[in-house]
């Protein structure tokens, strides 16, 4: 590859990102969950977290896939133990009993 053309890796202080894909159902679409999203931005960015995609299935809006990139397992934790935070996914209509969480390898890469 040419270097305009070449991935980015992403890094931070010598390690790279803690990416995770997270696919959850939804009960209400995607348009309540992008709401609550844009409402509670920050608190995520505080709490170490940053969304780098969400999206529901071309074919079904009550399917969500979100990539988060979090400083640090910490940070991870801290989302995932947020109680505030779930109880506005759930609100938003997040089943989060169905949230399968999957750590990227070290390999992966944005552009």
């Amino acid at each position: 590859m040419n270097k305009s053309t070449s991935p980015v890796i992403l890094q931070k202080k010598g390690n790279f990102i803690m990416m995770v894909k997270l696919t959850q159902d939804l009960s209400r679409g995607l348009k309540p969950w992008k709401d609550m999203f844009h409402e509670n931005e920050a608190t995520l960015n505080a709490l170490g977290a940053k969304l780098v995609f969400a999206g529901t299935e071309k074919e079904d809006d009550n399917k969500l896939t979100a990539i988060l990139d979090f400083e640090s397992p910490e940070a991870m934790k801290a989302f995932a133990g947020h109680e505030e935070l779930k109880a506005k996914r759930a609100a938003a209509g997040a089943l989060l009993e169905t949230t399968v969480v999957t750590p990227m390898s070290s390999e992966s890469f944005t552009r």
